[in-house]
């Protein structure tokens, strides 16, 4: 069965950092590909890097680029999403999730299908960021 919990949320102020975690089980990294996902409320759930099962990365739109990095260890069925320079519009819940497929969508797939794409979503980690 699959299984992601993810940790790492928080409150930090504008200009900060965290790291979330997602630990992946019932399956294992170096077959399926898993992407973050964050959504405000009020907002569409949307994408923000995807790593794939060979450790390529995709990041969707340009709100994280420069600022998030995602990366995994397959030895310890974690994912990881670094997030500096935070700003008050990064506050969210952020899941992670797995389409079931080793490759990470493209941009347009992202797109066009955004979330319903991924058929297994953990809990989600809240991230606040205000002064």
């Amino acid at each position: 069965q699959v299984q992601l919990v993810e940790s790492g949320g928080g409150l930090v102020q504008p200009g900060g950092s965290l790291r979330l975690s997602c630990v992946a089980s019932g399956f294992s990294l170096d077959v399926y590909a898993i992407a973050w996902f964050r959504q405000a409320p009020g907002k569409e759930r949307e994408g923000v890097p995807c790593i794939s099962s060979s450790s390529g990365t995709i990041y969707y739109g340009d709100s994280a680029k420069g600022r998030f990095t995602i990366s995994k260890d397959d030895a310890k069925s974690t994912v990881y999403l670094q997030m500096n320079g935070l700003k008050p519009e990064d506050t969210a819940v952020y899941y992670c999730a797995t389409d079931k497929q080793p490759w990470c969508p493209t941009a347009q797939a992202m797109g066009d299908m955004g979330a319903s794409l991924f058929g297994a979503f953990g809990r989600g980690t809240q991230v606040t960021v205000s002064s």
